[in-house]
């Protein structure tokens, strides 16, 4: 088993032709798409609201964290899950496909609930780690029926996705990989109900949720990480480039990306979910397992999209979107290293990991679109959204950690921020401006999405 494939490399892409799986796959895609957008709508006011610029013009205390917590849930909780709906879906047969169909339903409808919560209940922000919640009926029932409609996407899953065999060309080891996919999502289910059930009940507020979302949220970390690795790998070769990793190895990544869930159960069994030790030895399993498998594959993925080979036209937004993802991934990486103490470097730290997600999954869809039965993304302006999310996302986390040296605090706003000296406010309004900037490059994408959505797919021979 080598690390390369040889000069003629792998080709690491799945077939989208079923009609049903595309969709079913349709489906999810317009619900992440909705998501954003309401994610985006929201963002402004974050952004706004830390500038110093703008944070006087704001409302902020409670109206600040109400937004923060919705924008999180839609932005990395909905937005992920469902394009984990596309790819489970895409990779595995057309069994059961009604369940696939009932999953999206559901999680429709507790995505619609938990938009709508600011508006019509009065439950305060409980600002916990990983799944912050508005602590209202409404909210708090819109993310249950939400975790009803992932529990079967992931029941539906595991019945229609392959076996684990060894692969024979790129296709089988993507699916293989999406397939290990399940297993850190088991063991997130697993670990919220556990967390649910041992919770000491004398607990409220953030102290109980944060002890309820803490393993099934760093299990959530496991998935969000192997769809990026498989973005990466299916990006590459979308851009016409042969990646030159084998598909063994290739699924050895995979398994190393996911493997090191397995550490989540055993810290339940061997201490309570509201320990030190379980909590460090859940942060060291999930550093271990998101840091060995990404050089390789990043690296493949370089070398077979690397700068000045020829490019066709319609491939330049699927590799503006790889290079960015790849860059703001290791740049939120990086940044993790220097964090001592609890203050705004460490959103900026998740910021940069959960944007190269995001750049990586953005790109993805461009390249589905047409996949899927609509017309293709308009190039210039894919090109541009890409790039433009990505230096706004940079100048945001930039200013964020440079904000940290100066020990301003996480999850405040306007005066709360208590900026003093002139280098903190330059900072913050670094951050905010680069705020701003990814706020129109998300626009773009969204626009551009759905004016692909709009026009009808390219004529094929």
């Amino acid at each position: 088993m080598t690390l390369f494939a040889g000069a003629s490399g792998a080709d690491y892409s799945l077939d989208v032709t079923h009609p049903g799986l595309r969709r079913l796959a349709r489906g999810w895609l317009w619900l992440g798409l909705l998501a954003l957008i309401g994610s985006g709508l929201l963002s402004v006011v974050l952004v706004l609201s830390r500038a110093p610029q703008f944070q006087n013009l704001m409302p902020v205390g409670d109206f600040f964290r109400v937004a923060l917590v919705v924008h999180v849930d839609l932005s990395v909780l909905v937005w992920f899950v469902s394009l984990g709906g596309i790819l489970w879906t895409l990779s595995g047969s057309t069994r059961v496909l009604g369940l696939n169909g009932a999953a999206l339903a559901v999680a429709g409808l507790g995505t619609l609930l938990m938009t709508v919560s600011p508006f019509v209940g009065r439950g305060g922000p409980v600002m916990a780690n990983y799944i912050p919640v508005l602590d209202d009926p409404v909210f708090l029932w819109g993310l249950a029926t939400f975790a009803a409609g992932a529990v079967l996407l992931v029941a539906r899953s595991l019945i229609a996705l392959p076996a684990w065999v060894a692969p024979r060309d790129g296709a089988d080891a993507l699916r293989s990989g999406l397939a290990l996919g399940l297993l850190p999502a088991v063991i997130a289910l697993i670990a919220f109900a556990w967390s649910w059930f041992t919770t000491p009940a004398d607990l409220s507020g953030k102290a109980y949720y944060e002890i309820l979302f803490w393993g099934g949220g760093h299990a959530l970390q496991f998935i969000w990480t192997l769809f990026m690795l498989a973005a990466w790998l299916w990006l590459a070769s979308a851009c016409g480039g042969r990646v030159p990793m084998s598909p063994r190895v290739a699924l050895l990544c995979f398994a190393l990306a996911t493997v090191c869930a397995l550490a989540i159960p055993v810290a339940y069994l061997l201490w309570p979910a509201h320990t030190v030790e379980h909590r460090n030895l859940l942060t060291f399993a999930m550093g271990l397992g998101g840091g060995l498998p990404i050089l390789p594959v990043a690296l493949a993925a370089l070398l077979a999209v690397r700068p000045g080979r020829p490019i066709a036209d319609d491939a330049r937004p699927l590799r503006a979107a790889l290079y960015s993802s790849l860059a703001l991934f290791c740049f939120g990486g990086l940044i993790g290293f220097t964090i001592a103490g609890s203050n705004v470097k460490i959103p900026a730290h998740y910021h940069g990991a959960i944007v190269g997600v995001t750049l990586a999954l953005m790109g993805l869809v461009y390249h589905l679109l047409p996949r899927l039965g609509y017309g293709l993304p308009a190039r210039k302006w894919a090109t541009f959204s890409s790039y433009c999310y990505a230096v706004g996302q940079a100048m945001h986390i930039g200013g964020l950690m440079w904000s940290g040296g100066y020990g301003v605090q996480r999850k405040v706003a306007g005066a709360e921020q208590a900026l003093k000296s002139t280098s903190e406010i330059a900072a913050m309004g670094i951050m905010g401006l680069g705020g701003l900037v990814a706020i129109v490059g998300g626009i773009v994408f969204v626009l551009v999405v759905i004016g692909a959505m709009r026009r009808s797919p390219p004529a094929t021979d």
